[in-house]
């Protein structure tokens, strides 16, 4: 459908209307806590879209630059700045009761929180509204949703890309154009309460240990580097000094205790707690502390990890698998499944359409979603630019999107027409007579793998879901081994961590029906061989209220999506596993899940082998 005209006005939908601080920031680094903010512009509009302030300015972060070659902001240009401590309480009055907007979001409001904190203050902003997931919802028919690809869709001159000041005039006009594509659609604005934080810390890394597990700690023999080790209960040396002294000698110090686990060290055996219990059932080993320290004089070399990616190195040359196939998970995910292909062919009827369904029960929607998908369309979640066709089941007609439907003269059916559509095919013409591109990205059904051939940029999966009950939906993360366990707890990534310590795994919230986990493949540690990625509903609600969950594969944030998959979960579950990403010999695989379970997020987790406080 054909959205926007050549000059898109400012929206009359009083929902829109708000007083915007349109932020950007250029980084010495991706990590917030870690790097630090080198140059800041903020631009403010009323609710009608009038500039009501300009504010920019180079910053003296007092550390390295990082890739010049991208900011261009050398040592030198930067050396007169002042810091953000000096400029925070006119950042602070730019941002004050406004909604922050920017592209990508919650990278800015990251690092202006961070940088708050290192300031002894908090960012004071409680609402967000990030323009990428605006454009994931308005389905723009643009190549990307790249920030300079957006700007040529909407009009806007880009001058000078990296640059805060451009991109956050760039970031204006690109408001106003998703905004105004967004009232056509009806949609309701991805806001997302961000209320000020004060428990920004900055970022301690945890130390990556160099070698590769051993294995348990045999009777009477000693530490070799590597081994896995966890502590609990009360220690006559302080706790720290412990990690730290087990660290410098080489050993993996660990949060939890898992079937990796070599020793678990305790003062008290018989407290009973969780990883006491853990160390029970799997047959780990216990020391007491004192025997602790005398093994930690004499720690035997281990084998580097760098050995092991060498040998990897030569196995994938010589074409040799790298990775055994996985064994029966610990967790009852259904991998029985056999993969499907997951390219749509050409001579499926519904090939290059995006179907929307209204109405019907929960499972007369899931067959109708499913027999659009087998006929070669993507199932939507919501209404957007990139929807084709809509199919009207029972009870869709009182749908409050009808007459937005109506007005953009889209394709409306009924469930008969998903048994007789050859009659409708797709024209091939690159639009259709509704100013509809057919959609190329690759459709998975359950169980459909993809081969992750370019593993050298990030990978991100974006799940998705029509905000159809009263309750909160969280996404997260597991980084699992040959075993379907955690190595320890920070191997899981959810709400309150929500980044992996060594930065290979993490979770983005860009509004209330929207989250993220990007996987960094290539820095993945060869003992991660999944990296699972599910859902769950907090409270009683299950996935039969929240209805689908729409997945997205792309390379990199705001990249052109690669695949996707809509998942239907039966009726009582409130457990979802969306999607995992595995090894596959010496690459990646992608595969779209979508097996649900009735327990919680709490069960799910100790079935990985995270430790849950009871």
């Amino acid at each position: 459908m054909v959205l926007l005209s050549s000059t898109p006005k400012w929206p009359t939908f009083p929902d829109y209307f708000h007083d915007w601080a349109l932020v950007d920031v250029e980084t010495s680094g991706l990590r917030p806590g870690r790097d630090r903010v080198l140059a800041l512009a903020i631009l403010t509009l009323d609710a009608q879209g009038n500039q009501t302030g300009e504010f920019s300015t180079l910053l003296n972060p007092g550390c390295d630059p990082g890739p010049v070659h991208v900011h261009g902001l050398t040592p030198d240009r930067l050396a007169g700045a002042p810091t953000f401590e000096e400029i925070a309480p006119q950042v602070g009055a730019l941002l004050s009761s406004r909604v922050l907007v920017a592209h990508n979001a919650q990278f800015d409001y990251d690092f202006l929180a961070h940088e708050f904190a290192h300031a002894r203050s908090w960012v004071p902003v409680s609402r967000r509204l990030c323009t990428l997931a605006l454009n994931r919802l308005v389905g723009p028919a643009a190549p990307d949703l790249k920030l300079g690809t957006l700007a040529e869709h909407y009009g806007v001159r880009q001058e000078k890309a990296h640059d805060a000041q451009d991109d956050v005039r760039v970031l204006s006009g690109i408001l106003r154009g998703s905004l105004s594509a967004a009232e056509q659609l009806g949609l309701a604005l991805p806001l997302l309460e961000c209320p000020p934080r004060q428990d920004y810390k900055p970022y301690v890394p945890k130390t990556p240990c160099a070698y590769r597990n051993p294995g348990r700690l045999e009777p009477g023999g000693p530490l070799t580097q590597g081994m896995k080790v966890a502590i609990t209960g009360e220690t006559r040396v302080s706790r720290e000094e412990l990690v730290a002294r087990s660290v410098s000698a080489g050993l993996n110090m660990m949060t939890s205790v898992s079937s990796q686990t070599s020793v678990v060290v305790t003062n008290d055996p018989g407290t009973g707690s969780a990883k006491l219990k853990r160390a029970a059932d799997g047959g780990v080993p216990l020391v007491d502390e004192p025997t602790y320290l005398r093994l930690l004089e004499t720690v035997q070399p281990g084998q580097a990890k760098s050995a092991a990616r060498q040998r990897a190195a030569a196995q994938k040359l010589a074409g040799e698998p790298t990775a055994p196939p996985a064994p029966t998970p610990a967790v009852p995910v259904q991998r029985t499944v056999a993969p499907i292909e997951p390219t749509v062919r050409v001579d499926q009827p519904l090939s290059g359409r995006r179907v929307l369904v209204l109405g019907g029960t929960h499972d007369e929607a899931a067959e109708a979603r499913a027999r659009a998908v087998a006929l070669g369309a993507s199932a939507a979640v919501n209404l957007s630019a990139s929807v084709s066709d809509v199919v009207v089941l029972p009870g869709g007609e009182e749908d409050r999107r009808v007459s937005r439907i109506a007005a953009l003269g889209l394709r409306v059916h009924d469930a008969g027409w998903l048994f007789a559509p050859a009659t409708q095919a797709m024209p091939s013409s690159a639009k259709t007579a509704a100013g509809h591109r057919p959609d190329t990205v690759s459709v998975l059904v359950r169980g459909a793998v993809l081969d992750l051939s370019d593993t050298g940029t990030a990978w991100t999966v974006t799940a998705a879901w029509s905000q159809q009950t009263a309750c909160d939906v969280d996404v997260v993360a597991f980084a699992v081994d040959e075993h379907e366990q955690v190595s320890g707890d920070e191997d899981f990534v959810f709400y309150g961590a929500p980044e992996h310590p060594d930065g290979t795994v993490r979770l983005a919230t860009d509004g209330p029906t929207e989250q993220a986990v990007t996987v960094d493949l290539d820095r993945l540690p060869l003992e991660a061989h999944r990296v699972v990625i599910a859902a769950a509903i907090d409270g009683a609600a299950t996935f039969a209220d929240v209805g689908a969950i729409e997945i997205t594969a792309t390379r990199g944030i705001g990249a052109a999506p690669v695949a996707r998959a809509t998942l239907d979960a039966a009726t009582t579950e409130r457990t979802m596993i969306l999607a995992e990403f595995y090894r596959r010999g010496a690459g990646w695989r992608l595969r779209a899940v979508g097996q649900g379970y009735d327990h919680g997020l709490a069960d799910l987790a100790r079935g990985y082998g995270v430790d849950v406080a009871e």
